[in-house]
């Protein structure tokens, strides 16, 4: 790494622990409007992706069609979750407050839902203006888009970037834009396996916890005070 430095965090899973109340979002509005059954079981194979993306993913597995006269249900029922119970993942406000490197977000969500998770989280000074979303950009994760639009935006080469990310899409995206990923396993939504499935995506190594993550990001030579 000899270039300008950036840490690229993915929000959901990684920054905020958000993914079990997103699953339980998409089950309540999807039994809602009479589809049950799309559970944790189905959402934890759309992790990483675009809400367009996961609604068509979920019409693959289950054959229920999102219904068009509902757009909004979705993030209705996802920012009430947030607003009530959304919590960073465990010891990441020690890890950004001693953080004086260049960082940004690129995340698979919208940037309402983004600057909504930064904000009930009390996160977001932290990034300022340097939050990117896949709606900015034409194919989401795992695509590199998001990626590349992010370094481009921050001033930074590709090879000199690390992407931290929980889900095997956004591995994939990353290690596509040329970027080493961290696999990061420290949210509630981990399971048995998981880091092994970011390993075989791509990801360098895998950590569980941030300060395993700055352990990882100096062997790498980012130098994070």
């Amino acid at each position: 790494m000899t270039g300008s430095q950036l840490i690229i965090f993915d929000c959901d899973g990684v920054l905020v622990d958000s993914e079990p109340l997103a699953v339980l979002a998409y089950e309540r509005v999807y039994e809602r409007h009479g589809m049950p059954g799309v559970g944790v079981d189905i959402i934890s194979q759309c992790f990483g992706m675009k809400q367009a993306d996961i609604i068509a993913r979920i019409k693959e597995l289950t054959g229920h069609q999102y219904p068009d006269h509902a757009p909004d249900d979705l993030w209705t029922e996802t920012k009430a979750l947030f607003t009530e119970r959304l919590e960073p993942t465990a010891g990441l406000p020690d890890f950004l407050s001693g953080l004086k490197i260049d960082r940004c977000v690129a995340s698979s969500s919208s940037l309402e839902r983004i600057h909504h998770s930064l904000d009930v989280t009390r996160i977001a000074s932290h990034f300022g203006d340097a939050i990117f979303s896949s709606s900015m950009v034409r194919h989401g994760k795992p695509a590199p888009d998001i990626f590349l639009f992010a370094a481009e935006k921050m001033g930074a080469d590709p090879a000199d970037c690390v992407v931290i990310e929980d889900s095997p899409f956004g591995v994939e995206g990353a290690v596509a834009a040329g970027m080493t990923a961290i696999g990061f396993t420290g949210g509630s939504h981990s399971y048995d396996g998981h880091g092994e499935r970011l390993l075989s995506s791509g990801a360098t190594v895998i950590s569980s916890s941030w300060t395993g993550v700055a352990t990882e990001l100096e062997k790498l030579g980012f130098r994070l005070a």
